[in-house]
């Protein structure tokens, strides 16, 4: 059950953070026309970035933790208030554009790249930071202090269902990616916005769970 719970944590955290949709809107800007054939490659080699990407953060985690000092329930507290901050945020946005402006904003600094150049764009700013920015990394580092257990088996179980999650999340990528003239064409804007609204909310209920999960941690320790 641990790897199972864990996944629906991490899976509800990382969908609405990295957005397949708004992101697929992103990347249909900066490639432009282009054979459905190159999409589609250019997709599946986004997608195995991003789980590349996300894995090794995953497991670097504990290690960046450890190197600055910082505690569990420090990073519960924190991580879960910007997790809670994003769902918030997503709630009061006034359309889904706004998601698609905020993904353009990360990666502002890119300039557009030529066709023949796109290849060469797979990690920045394609995987990072339109595909998983900033917030994804926040997130992963508080999900990955989130499950730490004192047994190993546990740990194990939680990691694997982190890793499940952002495994099935870049798969949604990988669709969008691949078929994003498609789909953003026959998906209409208020269907689109009214699944990443209720999705927030459950962002936002993950985060102040995971950050009163730290504070009573800290609460105890006074006692």
């Amino acid at each position: 059950m641990t790897a199972w719970t864990t996944f629906l944590l991490a899976f509800s955290a990382l969908l609405p953070i990295i957005n397949p949709l708004g992101s697929a809107l992103v990347f249909l800007g900066l490639v432009g026309q282009a054979p459905p054939a190159l999409y589609r490659s250019l997709a599946r080699r986004i997608a195995v970035n991003n789980i590349l990407f996300l894995g090794a953060f995953e497991l670097l985690g504990s290690a960046i933790l450890s190197f600055f000092g910082i505690s569990l329930p420090i990073v519960e507290v924190a991580g879960g208030v910007v997790i809670a901050g994003m769902g918030w945020g997503v709630l009061n946005q006034n359309d889904s554009a706004a998601s698609v402006r905020q993904k353009q904003e990360e990666s502002e600094a890119s300039a557009v790249p030529e066709f023949h150049d796109l290849k060469e764009k797979l990690f920045y700013p394609f995987t990072f930071p339109i595909t998983s920015g900033p917030g994804t990394l926040v997130t992963m580092l508080t999900l990955s202090a989130h499950i730490s257990r004192s047994k190993l088996s546990e740990n194990l179980l939680g990691h694997s269902g982190i890793f499940a999650a952002v495994v099935i999340v870049s798969l949604l990528v990988y669709i969008c990616y691949a078929y994003a003239p498609a789909i953003t064409t026959k998906i209409s804007r208020p269907t689109a916005h009214g699944i990443l609204r209720v999705i927030a909310f459950i962002m936002l209920c993950i985060g102040v769970q995971i950050a009163w999960n730290g504070l009573s941690a800290l609460l105890k320790s006074l006692h």
